[in-house]
């Protein structure tokens, strides 16, 4: 009996035993049949490894074949996350060795590890890495590192060693900051481009030229295919993928010309501040061909050094660097940002007057150097003026005559005719349209101001009506008193911006010289000079004339763009250029003394436009030559003073250099870097090994009458754009005109703090009131 049961028990094991047999024969048979194809490539993948190989950035040559922007090749070290559990004693290995490398100066190697560390959790954690992916930990490695690296191999499986091309600059801050700059991306950026090809770790065009065309210049990625071991390490190559190198771009850019205007910018900018223009810091000058609208120079100042987003530099170096930049906003391109551009603008209302009527070429005044509350620039007048006159001395008592009989709405509408208050189009990011002023626009701006002043009212009249409420009667009459003294100064700020809702007769006055609230780009400036130059054509300007791919081959090329043909009749354009063009002749053209000894025509206008608690903004804007123009030019000089004085002198160094250098080498007068011109279709270097290694003059500008000043100082970096601000002087109620404009803010964008920066600032227009004042523009007499 104990025998069967003990046979049964038996046959029941065996049995099990068999079934469990047959499942794994089966389970077996199933993956050796079945899934052979599947486990196959895993084991491949186990054992492969796919090592990305950076594609080289397309370079930048200016018209003549002049490389602005190439590319050198670096040591990068990499750490690939390949799963194991010593990767901690990886990195604590790794770290060791970067000791000392420049990125980690002055930081130990306890610091060094936590960086890498930090690096890789915040991967991990994001699910952003996956498994063998590279992540970059340190760049432009030394050689001797390298070596290091190498010689300790066997102990640190995921640590690789690429070569990656990094921006050369052979010029230094040539075309700063029109070209941007490169960076590698951060996480918001790879997300938002992950379906576009980028991984961990690449490179992208944060700002200028980089970033328009970044879809251009980024080239393609290759690989290196590798056998490693078990724990990682590379045993074999099994194949290369070349890297496609991104196309380069030709520029309508002279570098020879773009090297004259910085430098001719920043010399005047210096000059000024020696003659007492302290505030003389900051300037834009733009070139362009007027039948065309290539831009041939865009300078801004002051600039940066753009090797410190290549070099290696220490923590502190870095920061240092960084502050400076930040410091001085020169990431800001100025070429792109809203100036009041003074008497500049008086070709937008001498249009205005002789198409519609209202004036001929004929018609004159008498200037006094008086008109209603008004004062000329010039004390006792210009005499007897007409259109041409006026824009040769620059009598704002004339235009202010005219623009009151045009009015406000006849006068915008020429000046958005031109291309004024709209963006220019520009293939560069940042560009900001302006302002053309007008009722709306004024009735706006002042609506806000009235409203947080309501609101300020509003919540005190809460607020005591809430303590009266609770008081007792004998306390009521204190509140009362207290209650109204808060609210006086308020309900006296409320009449003042009430009254300013409503458009008066000194904005017309101030808008027809270019003051107020006018606020027009220097490429703006430059080119509505051109459409007026070459008979009435508003071309898109555009800095990339073709994209040309690594094997030569062109990929696009840029024709000239018509943005709109001005409704401006040739005749009334021809009195314009002959009015700009006694601008620059003896006895008394505001420009004369400047161009006194050029050997070429020219027509151009200053303008000189009045900052409420600063010296005046300096601008100046010509063409060339009268008879037969091909180029024109803006500048404008942040607190410079006058307008020929600072801006025209800038203007005349370009002008100089555009017509002498016609026959020049391509590279003459550009200091250092390379010799010669190169085709934009050859030399793109592929990674191989890294290399080694007097008293202050007069503004001629008076400022009569009573003010209201508003001026909103810049904005502290990081806190945006200021908006114009400025005071508003305006006849007193009682109808006595004895009240003079005077000065009014401009507008100097401010440029956030960051690491990196987005770029250039917002589109803004207005900054709070100061408090007891109301906002208002630019306004004043100017020359």
């Amino acid at each position: 009996m104990e025998t069967k049961r003990m046979e049964k028990k038996v046959q029941v094991l065996l049995g099990l035993v068999v079934a469990a047999f047959v499942v794994l024969l089966v389970r077996l048979a199933y993956l050796q049949l079945i899934e052979v194809d599947k486990y196959q490539v895993m084991a491949r993948q186990n054992h492969l490894r796919l090592i990305p190989i950076m594609a080289p950035r397309g370079e930048m040559y200016d018209r003549n074949g002049v490389r602005i922007v190439g590319n050198r090749p670096v040591y990068t070290v990499s750490l690939a996350y390949l799963g194991l559990q010593d990767t901690d004693r990886v990195i604590a290995r790794l770290a060791s060795i970067l000791v000392g490398e420049r990125a980690f100066q002055g930081m130990s190697e306890q610091e060094i590890r936590q960086e890498i560390q930090k690096k890789l959790d915040e991967q991990k954690n994001g699910q952003k890495l996956s498994l063998y992916e590279p992540l970059p930990v340190a760049e432009k490695v030394s050689p001797e590192t390298v070596s290091r690296i190498e010689e300790q191999r066997l102990e640190l499986p995921g640590v690789l060693i690429d070569v990656r091309p990094m921006r050369d600059y052979p010029y230094g801050d040539l075309l700063v900051p029109v070209l941007g700059y490169v960076g590698i991306m951060n996480q918001q950026e790879l997300d938002a481009h992950k379906d576009e090809g980028y991984n961990l770790g690449d490179a992208w065009g944060k700002d200028g030229l980089e970033k328009t065309y970044e879809a251009y210049l980024k080239g393609e990625r290759g690989a290196r295919q590798v056998e490693v071991d078990a724990s990682g390490r590379p045993v074999r190559d099994l194949g290369l993928k070349e890297p496609v190198p991104g196309d380069n771009l030709v520029l309508s850019v002279d570098a020879r010309l773009q090297r004259v205007a910085q430098d001719a910018l920043a010399r005047r900018l210096a000059e000024l501040r020696r003659e007492g223009y302290g505030q003389a810091r900051a300037g834009a000058a733009v070139v362009l061909d007027v039948n065309t609208g290539e831009i041939l120079a865009m300078a801004s100042q002051p600039t940066y050094d753009p090797t410190i987003f290549v070099r290696d530099l220490t923590r502190k170096e870095w920061n240092d660097a960084w502050a400076q930049i930040s410091r001085d906003q020169s990431l800001l391109n100025r070429a792109l940002s809203p100036y009041p551009p003074g008497s500049t603008f008086k070709m937008v209302v001498s249009a205005a007057a002789l198409e519609s009527g209202k004036v001929t070429p004929a018609f004159s005044i008498m200037d006094y150097g008086r008109y209603k509350y008004k004062t000329d620039w010039k004390p006792g007048g210009h005499g007897r003026v007409d259109l041409v006159r006026a824009l040769k001395v620059s009598c704002d008592t004339y235009f202010w005559t005219v623009g009151e009989m045009l009015g406000p709405e006849l006068i915008g509408q020429y000046a958005r005719e031109f291309g004024l208050g709209e963006k220019t189009g520009v293939d560069l990011p940042g560009e900001r349209a302006g302002i053309v002023p007008g009722p709306e626009q004024k009735s706006k701006l002042w609506k806000q101001y009235l409203d947080d002043v309501q609101k300020e009212m509003d919540a005190i009249r809460q607020e005591y009506g809430q303590r009266l409420a609770a008081a007792g009667e004998g306390e009521k009459a204190a509140l009362q008193k207290e209650m109204d003294s808060r609210l006086a100064p308020l309900q006296d700020r409320y009449s003042k911006i009430e009254w300013e809702l409503k458009w008066r007769d000194y904005d017309t006055m101030d808008m027809s010289i270019g003051q107020g609230n006018n606020y027009y780009t220097p490429l703006q400036l430059a080119n509505y000079v051109a459409a007026i130059a070459n008979g009435g054509i508003l071309y898109q300007p555009h800095l990339v004339k073709k994209i040309v791919a690594p094997d030569g081959q062109t990929v696009q090329e840029f024709s000239p763009r018509e943005i709109r043909r001005v409704k401006v009749s040739p005749q009334t354009l021809a009195v314009i250029r002959q009015g700009m063009y006694q601008v620059s002749l003896p006895p008394d053209g505001t420009a004369s003394s400047i161009f006194a000894g050029a050997t070429y025509t020219v027509a151009g206008k200053t303008g000189t436009a009045e900052v409420q608690g600063h010296d005046n903004h300096a601008v100046f804007v010509a063409f060339a030559p009268y008879e037969k123009p091909e180029v024109a030019v803006a500048v404008v000089v942040e607190y410079g003073g006058h307008g020929g004085v600072a801006a025209g002198m800038v203007a005349r160094q370009i002008l100089d250099a555009y017509f002498s250098m016609k026959d020049a080498p391509p590279t003459a007068g550009l200091p250092g870097g390379e010799a010669q011109a190169q085709s934009p279709s050859g030399g793109q270097p592929q990674p191989a090994a890294p290399q080694q290694g007097p008293s202050r003059p007069a503004t001629g500008v008076q400022q009569r009458g009573a003010t209201n000043p508003n001026r909103q100082p810049s904005p502290a970096p990081g806190q945006g754009d200021a908006g114009p601000g400025g005071g508003n002087s305006k006849p007193p109620a009682g109808g006595q005109n004895n009240a003079g404009r005077d000065t009014g803010g401009s507008v100097v964008p401010g440029q956030g703090q960051g690491n990196p920066p987005p770029g250039n600032a917002p589109e803004g227009t207005t900054g709070p009131p100061g408090t007891g004042n109301t906002p208002g523009g630019n306004t004043g007499t100017n020359n």
